[in-house]
């Protein structure tokens, strides 16, 4: 299994080095999972592929991604029957074709968003993973009105509709609560036999890389210091914690917020390629930190 979607800051390329920071006791004692901040799940599908758990919560505060994971689970072949239509019918489509084809859909995702059913709707997801597969860079992000706003990509036959794949996650999240909304809203399902794996919002590393739209409200600094807090409080219930983020140092080697905010916790930098930037100069290595209790 691997993400259905491309997402700003997905950690595929980090698995190795956030495997090895995996429990020991991983399928053992650690029979629980959780992930507050699911994003596009590299971590997820990498743990739903090697270990055997009985507990797995996932969840994020984007309805639309949650919405998406929920229809792959429950409602996979109306979901893959409106992803077939729509791969079928870009492909067959010049640029010009492309665009208002494009655009009228992103059109419709927005009015769902505004005024569609948030419980179930498959039309929605699959218009999220259409514009996943055909936005610039993948990009997912809104205004300040909650409306995506991602302009059309430049790709020959994207592969909108990977059957196999989708399947095979629809499979693995049988057994996976998905719920929607803050993340300290997980806390109650988290214990002593809980491997919990936190990737909020990264701060930004610059003053001009500021990307964090990820849905209507910001994660600034303020809400970095109350994740820190819910760590502690996870830490205190003897779940094991793994936390990513960015790292300040890569931009003011002066800058201690996260090895002061984590100050008695274990802090690794690992190095990381930026794959989404509108500047491709701007794509290269970049130290991020890899943050845990034990």
């Amino acid at each position: 299994m691997k993400p259905f979607i491309k997402w700003a800051g997905g950690k595929t390329q980090l698995l190795p080095d956030i495997r090895n920071k995996y429990p020991e006791e991983l399928g053992q004692r650690i029979t629980k999972y959780c992930e507050p901040f699911i994003g596009g799940g590299a971590v997820l599908f990498d743990i739903l592929s090697n270990y055997h758990l009985e507990e797995i919560l996932i969840n994020d505060i984007n309805k639309e991604l949650t919405n998406t994971y929920s229809q792959i689970k429950l409602n996979l072949n109306h979901l893959i029957d409106e992803l077939e239509e729509m791969q079928t019918a870009f492909w067959a489509m010049d640029t010009d074709e492309r665009k208002i084809y494009y655009y009228e859909k992103r059109e419709r995702f927005n009015y769902l968003k505004v005024n569609g059913d948030e419980e179930i709707n498959f039309e929605k997801a699959a218009l999220f993973i259409f514009l996943n597969k055909t936005c610039f860079n993948g990009l997912f992000r809104v205004n300040k009105k909650g409306l995506f706003n991602v302009p059309m990509g430049a790709y020959k036959m994207p592969l909108i509709c990977d059957k196999n794949n989708l399947e095979e996650i629809s499979r693995a999240l049988k057994n996976v609560k998905i719920i929607t909304g803050d993340y300290k809203d997980t806390l109650d399902f988290i214990d002593e036999n809980t491997f919990v794996y936190i990737d909020p919002p990264y701060r930004p590393i610059s003053e001009t890389a500021s990307f964090t739209s990820y849905a209507e409200t910001n994660f600034d600094d303020n809400e970095q210091i109350a994740l820190g807090q819910f760590v502690d409080r996870a830490s205190e219930k003897g779940a094991m914690v793994v936390i990513s983020n960015s790292d300040p140092k890569n931009h003011d080697e002066n800058d201690c917020f996260f090895d002061d905010l984590y100050g008695n916790y274990e802090i690794a930098r690992v190095s990381a390629k930026r794959m989404i930037n509108c500047n491709a100069k701007s794509r290269g290595d970049v130290k991020e930190l890899l943050i845990s209790n034990y």
